[in-house]
């Protein structure tokens, strides 16, 4: 009968602490490596927030009305932009055709009930819809009276014009522009507010800080006093926010410069970016 021989206690103990050692240094060794792309990942990631943000930012303020950026500094803590949105816009016409004597122009300064415009709108897109020509003073943009609000958009006389929008009530636009632009302002965002507040870390080291994005309300005339927050956010565990804007000096300040520093923290990890933007005054 043949004897069967396995591994004695001894051997297995033997085994165990081998594999016990060999497994340590291997732990050594990867987890640095682990720990490395897990902060990397991290870091890609607050920097892909902070990136969309700006961006989107930046990309609203190049779409407004010339001339409508305001700026407000309440403190170090409450920062905020605000600027009056368009969807469309186009030409209109400033003069009769001298060749037929047709036309219904449009003259910055008198009341007017309706005009005639060289580019072609949608009439059920644009109804109760805002109407913005000149704001050759900022303030004017968000001046009710002077602002126009579209009852209809009508097919004109295709010699002379394209369409002749009817506004709800006569209005007076600001006098002294003669650029023949005017821009379309959506009726459910008469203005819109970026907000940032409440910047800094916790012991944790995550951004305590959140960026809103605040619309659907009516502007006042003049800049916020204090800046708003509404259930809309943009970016959340801001560390770091800080909002600049420059305008160049002269009586016509045609154009300005924004520049925009955001910080995001968590987990340990940071990322911090500023983006800057020309921003184009002249209406």
């Amino acid at each position: 009968m043949t004897r069967q021989r396995g591994f004695t206690l001894v051997e297995l103990i033997v085994v165990m602490v081998l594999v016990g050692i060999i497994a340590g240094i291997l732990v050594l060794q990867i987890r640095p490596a682990m720990q490395s792309y897990l902060a990397i990942r991290q870091r890609a990631n607050l920097t892909s927030q902070a990136d969309a943000a700006l961006r989107r930012i930046i990309a609203e303020v190049h779409a407004a009305v010339p001339n409508s950026l305001r700026y407000t500094w309440a403190s170090a803590q409450a920062q905020c932009i605000e600027f009056v949105p368009t969807k469309d816009g186009g030409r209109f016409r400033t003069d009769i055709d001298p060749t037929n004597g047709k036309g219904n122009p449009l003259v910055p300064g008198a009341a007017t009930l309706s005009f005639d415009v060289l580019t072609d709108l949608d009439p059920a897109d644009a109804t109760g819809d805002f109407i913005v020509v000149g704001n050759v003073n900022r303030d004017d943009a968000y001046d009710p009276t002077k602002v126009g609000i579209i009852n209809k958009i009508d097919a004109a006389d295709p010699v002379v014009a394209t369409k002749t929008i009817t506004l709800a009530a006569a209005t007076a636009f600001p006098a002294g522009y003669e650029g023949g632009r005017f821009v379309v302002v959506p009726s459910n965002e008469r203005a819109v507010t970026y907000t940032c507040t409440n910047a800094g870390t916790d012991t944790s080291g995550a951004g305590t800080g959140t960026i809103y994005r605040v619309t659907g309300y009516t502007p006042g005339a003049a800049p916020w006093p204090s800046c708003p927050t509404g259930p809309a956010v943009l970016v959340t565990k801001v560390s770091d926010c800080n909002i600049l804007y420059h305008e160049n000096e002269g009586a016509t300040q045609q154009s300005g410069y924004l520049q925009l520093r955001l910080g995001l923290s968590d987990g340990g990890e940071s990322a911090k970016l500023t983006m800057g933007a020309h921003v184009e005054n002249a209406p």
